[in-house]
């Protein structure tokens, strides 16, 4: 039997947000997101105010697999850094790094990395599954909602989005 050798992938993106960064980093929560990204669901594990922290912990589901795990593990609304580490079991690792800059007076720019790492070899299915398409699609909604929900107010539908196409 070969022994297992974990695979890395790492993807990144640089997004434009139509606000500045005081409105956009406050939006970067398990909770807040609610407001603004169709299909997110959470649970908080723990949190000492009830929204983002260093250290907050929560939870998230995945399809066919256990829940994924978050921690906050470097919180600095001040530089409007933020970064998860999540925890799929059996699985991988992913840690996300999140970094806000002003960009012009009213719009930001985020740069987001998504390192994933396989914890076995589910893991490396995983990374070979997910291919640059699938993150870009995924991360592409993420900045559409986020914009849409700056701009409007409310939440973009799935459905709202597919109309658009």
């Amino acid at each position: 039997m070969a022994a297992f050798k974990p695979q890395r992938q790492i993807y990144r993106y640089c997004q434009i947000n139509l606000a500045p960064p005081e409105r956009v980093f406050p939006l970067l929560c398990p909770v807040r997101e609610t407001d603004w990204l169709d299909g997110w669901h959470h649970h908080m594990l723990y949190s000492e105010s009830g929204v983002i922290e260093k250290g907050c912990v929560f939870s998230t589901p995945r399809n066919k697999e256990e829940d994924t795990t978050w921690v906050v593990t470097h919180y600095d609304p001040r530089a409007y850094e933020i970064t998860f580490a999540r925890f799929t079991p059996g699985s991988r690792v992913c840690v996300l790094e999140i970094a806000v800059a002003p960009h012009g007076d009213q719009r930001s720019q985020v740069h987001i990395a998504y390192t994933y790492t396989a914890l076995a070899p589910a893991g490396n299915q995983f990374i070979d599954a997910y291919s640059e398409a699938d993150f870009l699609t995924s991360i592409r909604f993420w900045e559409k909602s986020i914009n849409h929900y700056l701009t409007r107010g409310e939440k973009l539908k799935r459905i709202d989005l597919d109309q658009d196409r």
